[in-house]
C-alpha cells in the first residue's frame, strides 16, 4: 500500500470529519482513491457516452441484439477459473444496506451470503457510506456489536455468511470526495475504499475479497471492472484473481453479451445474477421510444412472461455451459405479523418463486429480509441436494432475440396507475430524506422498485395517443392522460404527507420531481442521478 499524493490532484473532501472517520479516509486511502479517479476516470466517462450513444440508435427505431463482432467469444469453448471453496454453495443469499444492525442480522440469518449493499438499498449520504464502511471494517474484523436505544445487544454468531459487497454502478457520482475538482465515482469509492481497508485480511482467510457488479450495460464496463480489480490486486499485493465477482444482470442490453461479459472477468468471474426488478426497468428505459414495446402494470410483469422466463433461462445456460454460477431473483416480502392469512398468501408466494427458480436450474437465490432465509433454504434443500447445480446444461435453451424483446400482455389498471404514483412518491421521499430501504405494503423496496414505477408512468403517458390507434387506455376505457395523472399524484402527496411514514417531510419535493421528470419530453435515466441534489445530507 504503497500510494502517496505526491503527483495526484489533491483530493478534497467536502465533509468534516469525526475521530472514526478521519481514521478510514486518511491521507494513504485518498491517494489510493485518488490513483483509481486518475487511471480509470477517462474510460469511465467514454463508456457512459458509449451508452448514451447506443440509447440514441434505439430511441431511433434500432432494437438490441447479439453484437456481431463477438460472435466468436459465444461460439468458442472456453470457461471460468475456479470457483473458491467459500462461495460454492449460495443457495440463499440475503441482501441489504450497510447500516450497522443489518449487517449484524444478515451475517447470523443463516443465509450462505450477505450481499453488503452501497447501491439500490443505501441513500448515498455521507454518513451512510462512510459509516457504512466503517461497519463492514468491523464486520471484517469479527468486532462488529451494537446496543439498540431499547437496550437489546447484537453480535456476531459463530458461522457468518460470506459478505459480498456491492458498489454503485458506473453512472452515479460521489460528490463528497473530489479529485483535481472531479467528483469521484461512486463505483470507485465504495469499492476502492473497501479494498483498502480490507481486502488483504479477507484474502487471508480465503474469503476474497468478494463483489457484486451491478448495472453494466456491455462487456466493455465488465473489462473496465476487471483491469481495476487487477491494478488494486497489484497495489495490494494479491495475486491476480484474487479478487472475485458475480455480475448482475440487470440490463436489456446486457443480456445480449452475458458471454462476453464472463469472458471478459474470467479470471475472476463466479456466476451472474438475475436481478429482475432492474432488468424490468432497463426494459422501459432501453425500449421507452418504441411504443409497440409498451407494457401492462408492472403487476402483470411478472417471471412466467415469455421475456423474462427466457432472460432467466439464458442466464442458466449461458453461466452454466462456462462454470459460472447463474443466481435468481430477489424475495421483496416482509413478515405481516398483524395478519397471519395475508403472512401465509406472502410466504406462498415467496415458495412458488424459489421453487421456480431451483427448478429451471438456478444455484441460488436472493431474499431481503431474515425470516425469509429459512424459507427459501428449504424449497432449495429439497430441490437442489447437491452445492450447486453447475451440472444443470440447460442445452434445451436457445437464444432469442424476438422472445428476449417481446412485450407481454396484459391491461393498465386504475389500481395499477396509482399504485405507481403512490410507491414512487413513498420511496423517492424516503431516499431524499437519506433511507434507500424502505418497507411498503409489506415489501423491503429498493431504488429499483421506484425506477420501474416512474419509467411506467412516463411511458403510458407519452405514448398515450401519438397519433397511433388504438391509444393507451385504463381496462375501464377511460384514457390515460396527463390530467388523470396530476390529479392522482395531488392527492397521493396529499394523502402522504399527512401519513406517518419514512420520509413524510419530503413528500412535497418527491412530488414535484415526480411531476417535472414524468412531465418531461425525454425519460430521465436514473431517478437517484436526478434526486441526487436533493438529498438530505447533513
Amino acid at each position: 500500500m504503497n500510494a502517496t499524493v505526491e503527483n495526484l490532484p489533491g483530493p478534497r473532501l467536502r465533509h468534516g470529519l469525526d475521530a472514526q472517520q478521519a481514521g478510514l479516509l486518511h491521507a494513504d486511502a485518498l491517494a489510493f482513491l485518488a490513483d483509481l479517479h486518475e487511471r480509470f476516470e477517462g474510460r469511465r466517462r467514454a463508456l457512459l457516452a458509449a451508452r448514451r450513444e447506443r440509447q440514441a440508435r434505439f430511441d431511433a427505431g434500432e432494437l438490441p441484439g447479439f453484437l456481431p463482432e463477438t460472435r466468436a467469444i459465444r461460439e468458442a469453448d472456453w470457461r471460468v477459473a475456479p470457483i473458491p471453496a467459500a462461495l460454492r454453495d449460495r443457495r440463499v443469499e440475503i441482501t441489504g444496506p450497510v447500516d450497522r444492525k443489518m449487517i449484524i442480522n444478515a451475517l447470523n440469518s443463516g443465509a450462505k451470503v450477505f450481499m453488503a449493499d452501497f447501491e439500490d438499498s443505501t441513500a448515498p449520504t455521507f454518513a451512510n457510506l462512510v459509516d457504512g464502511q466503517l461497519n463492514l471494517r468491523d464486520a471484517v474484523a469479527g468486532t462488529i456489536d451494537y446496543r439498540a436505544p431499547d437496550g437489546r445487544a447484537y453480535a456476531l454468531g459463530p458461522d457468518p455468511a460470506v459478505l459480498v459487497v456491492r458498489p454503485r454502478g458506473w453512472h452515479l457520482p460521489e460528490r463528497h470526495l473530489e479529485i483535481g475538482g472531479e467528483a469521484i465515482a461512486g463505483a470507485l469509492f465504495d469499492f476502492g475504499l473497501f479494498a483498502y481497508h480490507n481486502a488483504l485480511a479477507l484474502h487471508a482467510r480465503d474469503r476474497g475479497p468478494y463483489f457484486y457488479l451491478p448495472k453494466m450495460e456491455s462487456h466493455r464496463e465488465a473489462v473496465l471492472w476487471n483491469d481495476v480489480m487487477d491494478h488494486v490486486e497489484a497495489v495490494l499485493g494479491l495475486q491476480q484473481g484474487a479478487m472475485k465477482a458475480t455480475v448482475l444482470i440487470e440490463t436489456l442490453p446486457a443480456v445480449f453479451e452475458m458471454d462476453e461479459i464472463l469472458h471478459a472477468l474470467r479470471t475472476r468471474v463466479v456466476g451472474l445474477n438475475c436481478g429482475r426488478w432492474d432488468y424490468i426497468f432497463s426494459y422501459f428505459k432501453t425500449l421507452r421510444a418504441h411504443r409497440d414495446r409498451v407494457l401492462p402494470e408492472r403487476g402483470q410483469v411478472v417471471m412466467t412472461v415469455p421475456f423474462l422466463r427466457h432472460y432467466s433461462e439464458l442466464l442458466i445456460r449461458t453461466c452454466h455451459r462456462r462454470g459460472a454460477f447463474a443466481m435468481g431473483g430477489m424475495a421483496a416480502q416482509i413478515p405481516i405479523n398483524h395478519d397471519p392469512a395475508a403472512n401465509a398468501a406472502a410466504l406462498a408466494k415467496v415458495r412458488a418463486d424459489k421453487l421456480r427458480e431451483v427448478s429451471a436450474g438456478h444455484d441460488g437465490t436472493w431474499v431481503a429480509h431474515p425470516a425469509l432465509v429459512a424459507v427459501a433454504r428449504e424449497v432449495f434443500d429439497a430441490h437442489m441436494p447437491t452445492p450447486n447445480q453447475l451440472h444443470v446444461a440447460r442445452a434445451d435453451v436457445v437464444a432469442d432475440r424476438d422472445t428476449l424483446l417481446a412485450p407481454s400482455t396484459g391491461t393498465i389498471t386504475r389500481g395499477g396507475f396509482d399504485a405507481n404514483v403512490e410507491v414512487c412518491l413513498r420511496y423517492l421521499a424516503a431516499w431524499m430524506d437519506g433511507l434507500g430501504c424502505v418497507p411498503i405494503h409489506h415489501l423491503m423496496e429498493d431504488a429499483a422498485t421506484a425506477e420501474i414505477a416512474r419509467a411506467q408512468l412516463w411511458q403510458w403517458l407519452h405514448h398515450a395517443d401519438g397519433g397511433i390507434a388504438p391509444p393507451l387506455a385504463f381496462d375501464d376505457g377511460a384514457p390515460i392522460d396527463f390530467a388523470t395523472f396530476d390529479a392522482v399524484l395531488a392527492a397521493t402527496r396529499d394523502r402522504l404527507a399527512a401519513t406517518a411514514m419514512p420520509g413524510q417531510a419530503r413528500i412535497g419535493d418527491a412530488a414535484t420531481l415526480l411531476a417535472r421528470l414524468t412531465h418531461a419530453d425525454a425519460l430521465a435515466d436514473f431517478l437517484t442521478l436526478e434526486a441526487y441534489a436533493s438529498l438530505r445530507d447533513p
